[in-house]
């Protein structure tokens, strides 16, 4: 049985998207079948992770919930994006959300069938063979969260040390907590460099009662890569890397 692993975070600008498409890189390198499927709708972007533009994007997520197509087609073997890295066996797939401006007002006029979506990860699993599905949800609560954290085996809940984020996120913690999510992990990311890593971390884990499964500091490296392409490939050494190698871990434990 394939893992499901739900990323969130309520507010935007968390690097939930980068987070997202690192861990299943890293996931990937070690030889496992894994799934990226963007099911931020109304705000994709992580396809810029993977190298890819409009041009390449021929059917996706948007085309699946209209009934156009199946799921599977909808998939894109991402998996040169690896590099040298790429073990034997692994492979890397995305689902990408459209980044037309007419596909994305369409379906938030018209919306969608939810219980569909979820026919969907299921379907993908299967035809894919994967060992893991790893979603990348949309910020704050609504249907698709609400499902993406209802058929989760694992939840990362990324924030960074700001008072909004706080709050938002013992919100986010509490509907997970009623929800039953089986595990549940923080993920502390941009953090300034000048914080104590491990006062800050203690904080986190007092406040919400929730393990911080890694904790990122702000990279100058991460800005001025600008998501062109994958952090944890380009940087191996890097201490981000080393943090999402360990989530990578944990998350397939």
């Amino acid at each position: 049985m394939a893992k499901i692993v739900s990323i969130h975070s309520f507010r935007g600008g968390t690097g939930k998207s980068n987070l997202t498409a690192n861990l299943a890189a890293t996931l990937a390198s070690r030889g496992q079948r894994v799934a990226v499927i963007d099911t931020d709708i109304q705000s994709p972007g992580i396809h810029a992770l993977f190298g890819l533009d409009e041009d390449r994007i021929k059917r996706a997520l948007n085309d699946y919930l209209r009934g156009t197509c199946r799921i599977e087609e909808t998939a894109l073997d991402v998996s040169d994006q690896l590099g040298a890295q790429r073990a034997a066996g692994g492979a890397l797939f995305l689902v990408p959300s459209s980044i037309r401006a007419g596909e994305i007002t369409r379906i938030l006029r018209e919306g969608y069938d939810v219980g569909r979506l979820n026919d969907g990860f299921s379907e993908l699993v299967r035809q894919l063979r994967l060992d893991h599905l790893v979603i990348d949800t949309h910020p704050g609560l609504n249907e698709e969260t609400l499902l993406s954290m209802t058929i989760s085996d694992v939840l990362l809940l990324v924030l960074r040390p700001d008072r909004q984020d706080f709050q938002g996120t013992a919100v986010a913690v509490d509907v997970a907590r009623k929800l039953e999510v089986p595990s549940m992990y923080l993920v502390v990311n941009k953090a300034p460099a000048a914080y104590d890593a491990a006062a800050l971390r203690q904080q986190v884990e007092s406040a919400y009662k929730v393990p911080v499964a890694a904790y990122m500091e702000q990279s100058d490296e991460m800005l001025q890569l600008g998501s062109a392409s994958l952090f944890c490939v380009r940087y191996p050494e890097h201490g981000y890397t080393r943090e999402v190698e360990a989530l990578a871990t944990r998350v397939s434990a």
